[in-house]
């Protein structure tokens, strides 16, 4: 490439980057509103499919929608109902907690000193400090309440992103019909998103229902709480669910001891290997998967740039962006690189595809 060719090139790079540059800093400023839409687009994704089948099944489109809709009011409204009162009490006993997590922690430090450790206490008390992770989760589920708070906005805009579904599904035929154009990539990419986001939140409800059954049988405080947090962080692949288990097995700590701490630990790791490692792969494919260096990389960025709700949107987002780069020949290269590492079946079926495009 000569230096004459190189020039527009770079000229190229550089205004993309500064215009992600500018959408990124616009996006953090006007989170506020950024949050809901992207929380109405999340729940109209995922309601789709069933408004589209009560349509395929005769219903008419205003009765499939109030039906649709209704279910997600319901269903929002009852766990904010239940969720409400177990954070309003974590909030108020989350001193307590806190206190008694670091007198155990000077504890074993004093304990790993009488044994001949010699620990700088000071210093690990600024480095290790359990409390901070109760901390984390009120101040996340808190977030989150606060975005929730805009429920009418995000109603209305649900609403009106299911109501335009089926139009503008017509509308790209005809635009595709009367320019030549070919839309079944489109559609395929769609498809895709789609059949991810209703697998992974299928699967997330299982985990948030059945670890917070488990920590109730257990005597766990504040079962839905810890429960609705394991639905919410199992959109994020393997750190989500240590993420969730942390202040869960911290606070069995505090009111039962190790031995309740221990059973924890055993609900979280069968629970989540359950569903992540064995029902997940089976209904999603493992090419749908993201490498866990993206997976911190996206929930550090996108928690960045939206706060609480772009972490819980964060594995999503680029679920969608890695979804929609397999669907052009150009960028399958960097969805491979955003994935998992290939097994050679899957490598091999790489290269074959790499090659025919």
């Amino acid at each position: 490439m000569t230096p004459s060719q190189q020039t527009p090139l770079i000229r190229q790079i550089v205004f993309i980057l500064a215009a992600l540059v500018v959408i990124i800093a616009g996006m953090r400023e006007a989170a506020e509103l950024v949050n809901p839409f992207l929380l109405s687009l999340f729940i109209a994704i995922i309601t789709a499919p069933p408004y589209f089948y009560l349509c395929r099944r005769g219903w008419p489109n205003a009765l499939a929608l109030l039906a649709v809709l209704s279910a997600v009011v319901l269903a929002t409204v009852g766990i904010a109902s239940l969720l409400a009162g177990s954070l309003a009490s974590f909030t108020r006993d989350l001193p307590q907690y806190s206190a008694t997590l670091e007198s155990q922690t000077r504890g074993l430090l004093d304990w790993l000193e009488v044994h001949g450790v010699e620990v700088p206490k000071t210093e690990m008390s600024e480095i290790v400090s359990p409390g901070t992770a109760l901390r984390l989760v009120s101040n996340l589920m808190n977030g989150l309440g606060s975005t929730l708070g805009n429920g009418f906005l995000i109603f209305i805009t649900v609403l009106f992103l299911l109501f335009e579904a089926r139009s503008f599904q017509i509308k790209l035929k005809c635009l595709a019909s009367s320019r030549g154009h070919d839309l079944d990539t489109l559609y395929g990419i769609g498809e895709k998103i789609n059949r991810y986001l209703a697998i992974k939140t299928m699967t997330s409800l299982a985990t948030g229902l059945l670890i917070g059954l488990l920590l109730w049988l257990l005597s766990v405080p504040y079962p839905v709480l810890w429960g609705t947090l394991a639905f919410l962080l199992n959109y994020i692949p393997t750190i989500g669910s240590i993420l969730a288990g942390i202040p869960v097995v911290l606070l069995s700590l505090v009111v039962g001891g190790p031995s309740l701490a221990t059973w924890v630990v055993v609900v979280y790791l069968v629970v989540n290997n359950l569903i992540g490692s064995f029902l997940e792969p089976r209904f999603m494919g493992s090419r749908l998967g993201l490498s866990p260096l993206i997976v911190l990389l996206s929930m550090i960025f996108w928690g960045w740039v939206l706060g609480p709700v772009g972490m819980f949107l964060s594995v999503p987002i680029t679920m969608t962006l890695k979804i929609a780069l397999e669907g052009t020949p150009e960028t399958r290269g960097i969805a491979m690189l955003m994935g998992p590492a290939p097994t050679p079946e899957e490598a091999e079926a790489w290269s074959r595809l790499c090659r025919r495009d």
